[in-house]
Order: C-alpha cells, then sequence, then structure tokens
C-alpha cells in the first residue's frame, strides 16, 4: 500500500471537490500527496478552489479509511487506476467530468481500439431481444468490446450476447464492486471478470442509489466510441447516456422500432432531432464508424502510394492506425504543437490518407 494511493483516494473524499476540481489542483500540484500539504493560503489562490473548498482540504482528516478502501481494494483483486495511470480508460481523459479514480476488476484492455456502447429500456420486448443480439453477434469478427450498465432488459442482454459470441464485455456500475445490482445479474457480472471486466468510480460499501446512476451513464458514453441505443421510451437513463455521448463528441445510432411501439419512442426522437443515426442492424454501424474489414485492406494499399511522409504526418497515421481520435487526443499521444498537427492533418486530408470526421475527429481512410 503506497501513501500516493492514500491520497489519491481521499482526494475523492473531500466534500464540495468533485473531479473536475481534483484534476485541477492535481494539474497544478503534481500529486494528492502535495495537495493536502499545500498551504491553505496557497489553495485558496487557486482559481475555482476558493476559501471554503481550501478548508475542506486543510479540514480533511479521514485516512483512516482510506487506508482500509486500500486493503479491501488489494484482497478483493480490485485495480484502483488514478487518471494519470496508463491502464487508466484513456477516451475518458477527454471527457470534462471525467472520474479522478476509476475501480477496475478483470481481464480487458480499457483502451481497446474499439468499443461500442449499448444501451435501452430495463422492460424489454421480443423485438429489442432480437435487434440486441443480431447487432451484437454481426460485431464479433470486428475486434469489438462491448460496454453496458448490467441493469435489466438491454443492458443484459447486450453483455451476454457478448460473452456467447466471444466478445470482451464491460459493465460501468453505479455502486461499489463488492456489489452486484440487480442481484439476478450476479452470475453473468462473474463470467465477465474472464472475459471483460466491471468498473465504477465508487468505493466499496457505495449502494445503488438513484443518484449514482448518471455517473454510470457517463461512463458509459465516455468509454464508446460509439454508442447504440437498441430499444428506449421517450423518457429514460438511455437517452441521458445519448446525450452525454453526443456531448463528448462520441458517435450516436439508435434502431427504429414500429411506429406504434411506446418502447422505440425514444430511438424515434433521437432519430427524428438528429441527435442520433439510424442504424438497423450491425453492417450499418460498421460501414459508418469506418470499420468494414474488406476496407481496412483497401486503406493499406492506398496508402502504400504515398510513402514520403513528413515525421509528423508518420507520427499522426501511427496513432490514428489504431483507432479513430478527436484532435485533443491527437495532440495529447503525438505530443505535437498545436499548429504542427493542424498542418500535419490538413497534408494528410489532401494526399487523401486520413478523413475528417464529426466532432473533429479523424481516421485513416
Amino acid at each position: 500500500m503506497s501513501d500516493d494511493l492514500i491520497y489519491q483516494i481521499a482526494l475523492t473524499r473531500i466534500p464540495q471537490i468533485g473531479d473536475v476540481h481534483a484534476r485541477l489542483l492535481f494539474n497544478y500540484f503534481g500529486s494528492a500527496g502535495a495537495i493536502f500539504n499545500s498551504p491553505r493560503s496557497r489553495l485558496e489562490k487557486l482559481e475555482g478552489i476558493g476559501t471554503v473548498r481550501a478548508g475542506h482540504i486543510k479540514s480533511f482528516r479521514d485516512f483512516s479509511s482510506c487506508e482500509k478502501e486500500a486493503l479491501l481494494l488489494e484482497r478483493s483483486g480490485t485495480l484502483p487506476l488514478f487518471f494519470t495511470d496508463n491502464r487508466y480508460p484513456q477516451r475518458l481523459l477527454h471527457c470534462q467530468d471525467a472520474p479522478v479514480m476509476i475501480y477496475f476488476k478483470g481481464n480487458a484492455d480499457l483502451n481497446a481500439a474499439r468499443m461500442v456502447g449499448v444501451v435501452g429500456t430495463r422492460n424489454i420486448t421480443d423485438y429489442g431481444r432480437m435487434a440486441c443480439s443480431q447487432l451484437i453477434a454481426g460485431l464479433r469478427e470486428h475486434g469489438v468490446t462491448i460496454v453496458s450498465g448490467l441493469a435489466y432488459g438491454i443492458d443484459t442482454i447486450a453483455h451476454r450476447s457478448a460473452l456467447e459470441h466471444g466478445l470482451p464485455t464491460l459493465a460501468a456500475m453505479a455502486h461499489g464492486l463488492d456489489i452486484v445490482y440487480p442481484w439476478a445479474n450476479k452470475n453473468l457480472a462473474e463470467r465477465m471478470l474472464t472475459q471483460g471486466g466491471l468498473l465504477s468510480d465508487l468505493p466499496h460499501g457505495t449502494k445503488p442509489d438513484r443518484q449514482h446512476f448518471p455517473r454510470r451513464n457517463r461512463i458509459v458514453a465516455g468509454l464508446s466510441d460509439a454508442l447504440v441505443v437498441v430499444q428506449s421510451g421517450i423518457t429514460g437513463g438511455s437517452l441521458i447516456t445519448a446525450s452525454l455521448a453526443d456531448s463528448y463528441h462520441r458517435d450516436v445510432f439508435a434502431l427504429p422500432g414500429r411506429i406504434d411501439d411506446e418502447k422505440s419512442k425514444g430511438c424515434h426522437a433521437l432519430i427524428r432531432d438528429h441527435k442520433a443515426e439510424l442504424i438497423t442492424d450491425a453492417a450499418d454501424l460498421i460501414c459508418k464508424m469506418g470499420w468494414d474489414l474488406k476496407q481496412a485492406v483497401r486503406s493499406q494499399s492506398q496508402r502504400s502510394i504515398f510513402p514520403e511522409l513528413t515525421e509528423d504526418e508518420i507520427c499522426v497515421t501511427g496513432q490514428l492506425n489504431r483507432q479513430e481520435m478527436d484532435i485533443d487526443e491527437l495532440q495529447l499521444k503525438s505530443g505535437l504543437t498545436p499548429g504542427r498537427l493542424a498542418a500535419a492533418l490538413l497534408s494528410l486530408e489532401i494526399k487523401t490518407v486520413i478523413k475528417p470526421l464529426p466532432g473533429k475527429r479523424f481516421r485513416l481512410l
């Protein structure tokens, strides 16, 4: 057990210090320990912190519970991932409200090349069950990790279908990882530990209270390259997750249903209001995301026509060879200045090596 981990856990427990303020503090002071050991006067001067939050930091004394949490994590085989850890889900780093700490159990790659979130109603119909199962079956040859929330209905079918077709699947939880909710999914959750995993930003002992579910939804949205709403009423958590995904510049899709089906009205509203693209099966999703295997082979041949790339262009294509990225992630991973990156992207677009996408995202052609 390291002092760094104790301080990192403590940082998540200070009143009125949420994830945004915690990242601001860490980026300024360089470590969680330095935040707690900094003079109050220095904390107060930091923009966004002020007198009240500085007071909460300096009055925090509950380090013993943080030590207990660290011991529980070790004994339960739970991996704590602070946002500076290279194993932390890098997609989340581009979400303003990303958790500074993620707790993870399982064997999945949290930074896999392709992640698809699948969400929908808890009150699933036969149509929703069939549509969800067929969608995931169609993704089995494309190296996709399925992300959902382990709830009844669409979430459960998404996780089960992923396991059946050999795809890794991740569940974002609205409680501590020592709890499974709903209890009926306990066996499913245990199976996922060997073909995916469970993750949460909430510590051991946290119950699945109502206010925790939006926190879970933002993780599902932030982890996903594409979010698919399979079946949803006109209100509910699925539409909240879709809205979050859109705000994070993720691609959002929805499956249509009958025009008189109450459980498809949410999907129809997303499509009507241009908040989601209509898809009918996995082939549509694969095409719209540029994941077609034949297209990938053609792209490799096409790129060989342009062997004389600059050093900056090689750097950018090297990053995009693994996955589609937005401009902020490209700058972070390439290490290029904004000016050099912009020049490289423009040149690569002219050479038809990359394709710009909505939300300032890019992928190889």
